[in-house]
């Protein structure tokens, strides 16, 4: 990050300003609010103040009896429409609903197994996108929790947007591999995940594919304090090649990383908070044959959020160069994903992104989230938007006991 400042002395006011700031406000999450998405209760009341923070809330909780058998059913409709209108980011619309019902069986109170299907319905299509089998095995001994099977995927981890793209949620629900996770006081979580993406067979056709990555959010400030001041430490790895496939295409390793600082202040007495986030974020192709515009690239994340009963306001400044990441959100990128310009770079890229969030409770169970996000290029000189409604619906019964 102080090799970024150095190589660009318009930022620093702005950057000194903020982090001068960070001694007066802070918090724990990622970047949004996210527990609508995450949470086992996505519209249960929440707490002014959260050691793991709003984003990183674990998404079950509870520790069921050995014996029990549940009935677990998660629901989740969206509706997403970019309206985008520029050479880096597509504008399109994300439509439809997405059901996993379960049974989930306790063999000891520490080892949970959950099996059931993924049904996936895009609005505007007679045929169902996905009808794919679920599995979960996941053991908890006191901070500690080990999972193998379908992971606790994309918002779960904490990721910040150029890192992890939010609509991984409704383009990439499920996440296949092996995860570890610990919650504690002073480290508030640390995810450790392997996701493996495309499984690869002897003359296969096509390359193995595989994600991973590690998220941790370290406490600085003592518990109890009504500022809360964090570091963040985040990293994602995508890996594609084999050696029992056909194809003739080289191996790619990309690597992407962010860390900086965090604050959260509880205005005393009230249900309002302030945050603000500085990122230091960078990219590295570590493939022997590059066949990306760059092999590296660096860039800054700032966010500003007021957090009030009624509305979270959120202001976010991007500043990229040459960045690339292939989990991260298409509006960072400094090569264009679209599909009319699949060839154009744009290797400076200045973003001002204005966010406007609010959950609506509907009972413990479900939560409806509308967002509206506008974001003004500063290269271009343009401004698009993007808005979307969201209804998470998460709840389980107990059917009764297995001896």
């Amino acid at each position: 990050m102080l090799k970024f400042l150095e190589n660009r002395p318009a930022c620093r006011p702005l950057i000194l300003t903020l982090l001068a700031a960070l001694g007066t406000a802070a918090t724990a999450q990622a970047q949004l609010d996210n527990r609508a998405f995450t949470a086992a209760a996505p519209g249960a009341p929440r707490p002014t103040a959260s050691l793991l923070g709003p984003a990183q809330v674990p998404a079950d909780s509870g520790t069921p009896a050995a014996g029990e058998l549940r009935l677990s059913v998660r629901a989740f409709t969206f509706f997403k429409d970019n309206e985008y209108f520029n050479s880096i980011a597509d504008g399109y619309t994300l439509f439809g609903t997405q059901l996993n019902p379960q049974l989930a069986y306790n063999p000891t109170a520490n080892l949970r197994l959950e099996g059931g299907v993924l049904l996936w319905k895009d609005f505007g299509t007679a045929r169902l996108r996905q009808v794919r089998p679920t599995f979960r095995a996941t053991y908890t001994k006191g901070p500690h929790e080990i999972t193998l099977g379908n992971i606790r995927p994309h918002l779960n981890h904490g990721y910040i947007e150029p890192l992890v793209n939010f609509e991984r949620v409704m383009l990439r629900p499920l996440e296949e591999g092996l995860q570890y996770r610990y919650r504690g006081s002073r480290l508030a979580l640390l995810d450790v995940w392997v996701d493996w993406q495309r499984q690869q067979y002897r003359y296969s056709n096509f390359q193995e594919e595989i994600a991973g990555g590690l998220s941790a959010t370290l406490r600085l400030t003592p518990e109890g304090s009504p500022l809360l001041l964090t570091l963040p430490v985040q990293f994602t790895a995508t890996h594609r090649g084999g050696q029992i496939d056909t194809v003739d295409r080289p191996l790619q390793t990309l690597f992407n990383g962010a860390t900086g600082l965090e604050a959260r202040y509880q205005l005393p007495g009230r249900q309002t908070a302030l945050r603000l986030q500085a990122y230091g974020v960078g990219f590295y192709d570590k493939s022997f044959t590059y066949e990306l515009p760059y092999r590296r690239g660096a860039g800054l994340y700032l966010n500003a959020t007021a957090e009030t009963r009624y509305l979270n306001v959120m202001l976010s400044y991007w500043q990229g160069q040459r960045f690339l990441s292939p989990l991260g959100g298409d509006l960072y990128q400094a090569a264009s994903r679209t599909v009319s310009n699949p060839g154009y770079v744009e290797p400076h890229r200045q973003l001002l992104l204005l966010r406007l969030l609010r959950d609506f409770s509907l009972g413990d169970a479900a939560a409806l989230t509308v967002r509206a996000e506008p974001v003004y290029d500063f290269k271009q000189k343009t401004t698009d938007f993007s808005f979307g409604v969201y209804l998470n619906f998460r709840q389980e019964w107990l059917l009764g006991k297995v001896k």
